[in-house]
């Protein structure tokens, strides 16, 4: 490979999040990489650094193409400039969103086990939670379409977060599911907030379908939120763009994003999003490559040293969704007693809604020594607790 993914690089003491922990403790739950961004990125960044002055930024037409070119080479979508606002996250722009177009009490639907940035954003805003949970039958997850146009049909629904492809279970909804969604909120007058921020880190050879991009109707319901910050490592320089065709949504949601004060870049986040979308597609194919490798290598590991608990089998995102129903329906209980006997920090199930009690997510965005790590810790783990019981 041209690019380095196995070296490890020491994040103690950078004020990371992820890493903000014991010495002997390995963190795998958040999603954010291990990895150092392209250094392409790092060479565009330091160029803006090295001018010495750090004021206010506008928003060029580089940043408008960059958005454009990427979308349309990678996923055949055809973005058009004025569909595009910048944002300084996909959380800012869907807390927004919900904040104009739903009014307290109101319900917006969620597909659980999901994000639980969504879960904040809804509640933080006075609006309901509405679950549609996906079904999960012989180890496989699909959309409970009965069930959301129930939700869809309530009068008091409003809005829907799709989640595409889905975290945690990383899912990529194919075109007839999205297709039919778009029909749903039309028929029920529901607007779809679509975040697609791990649309790119696909398993390699495999796409996504952008919810826009699958007919009229999905095209006039839709708000995308899209960034370079899961696929580029970047999550911390703020920078993503909402995708918005529909004129008259556009307007609102602009004027909401302005409103928070969330739709002005800081001075890296403009150059950071161009030279990733112009300069990062080799690193991140290699990227995509090395996440698949260290997807089969824990796959495998555990299938074959911790048959108790299984691998979901999902096609996107550098995190894992682990079922350990055989061996604990408490996944926050079993979460802080490995955590505490060998040092492995994984996301309990439970966080993601109540569909995920019997399940983990783990963060497989490392170099391949450090998944081997966590791996044995969750083996050891997962032994002490059954001798334990």
């Amino acid at each position: 490979m041209k690019y380095d993914f196995d070296t490890i690089t020491d994040r103690r003491g950078t004020d990371s999040l992820k890493w903000d922990v014991k010495e002997n403790e390995l963190p795998m739950w958040v999603a954010d990489m291990d990895f150092k961004a392209a250094p392409e990125i790092i060479d565009a960044m330091n160029k803006r650094l090295s001018n010495g002055v750090f004021g206010y930024s506008v928003i060029p037409d580089e940043w408008y193409d960059a958005y454009i070119k990427w979308w349309k080479e990678r996923h055949g979508f055809e973005i058009h400039r004025d569909w595009l606002i910048f944002c300084t996250g996909v959380i800012p722009a869907i807390s927004s969103t919900v904040r104009k177009l739903a009014t307290a009490d109101e319900n917006v639907v969620v597909q659980t086990p999901v994000y639980t940035g969504f879960f904040t954003s809804i509640k933080n805003n006075g609006c309901r939670i509405l679950e549609s949970p996906l079904r999960y039958e012989n180890g496989r997850y699909s959309m409970d379409l009965e069930d959301l146009e129930k939700k869809l049909s309530d009068p008091q629904t409003s809005l829907m977060i799709l989640c595409n492809p889905h975290n945690p279970i990383g899912i990529i909804w194919d075109r007839d599911t999205l297709a039919h969604i778009g029909m749903l909120a039309q028929k029920y007058n529901v607007t779809v907030i679509s975040d697609e921020i791990h649309c790119d880190l696909t398993e390699p050879g495999e796409g996504y379908v952008p919810f826009a991009s699958v007919s009229d109707i999905c095209r006039e319901v839709s708000i995308t939120c899209i960034a370079p910050t899961k696929t580029f490592n970047l999550a911390g320089l703020q920078t993503a763009a909402v995708c918005i065709p529909n004129a008259a949504l556009r307007h609102k949601i602009w004027r909401a994003l302005n409103t928070d004060e969330v739709a002005e870049p800081n001075f890296l986040a403009v150059p950071a999003a161009v030279a990733a979308f112009e300069k990062g597609g080799e690193w991140l194919d290699e990227l995509r490559i090395y996440i698949s490798e260290n997807r089969k290598y824990v796959t495998e590991y555990i299938k074959e040293n911790i048959p108790e608990i299984s691998v979901v089998d999902g096609r996107a995102t550098y995190l894992l969704w682990l079922d350990i129903s055989k061996v604990s329906g408490n996944s926050k209980a079993l979460a802080g007693f490995i955590r505490e006997k060998t040092g492995l920090f994984v996301s309990a199930g439970s966080y993601f809604g109540k569909e995920g009690d019997s399940f983990f997510r783990v963060n497989i965005a490392c170099p391949g020594s450090v998944c081997e790590d966590g791996v044995r810790r969750l083996e050891q783990g997962i032994r002490e607790y059954e001798l334990s019981i």
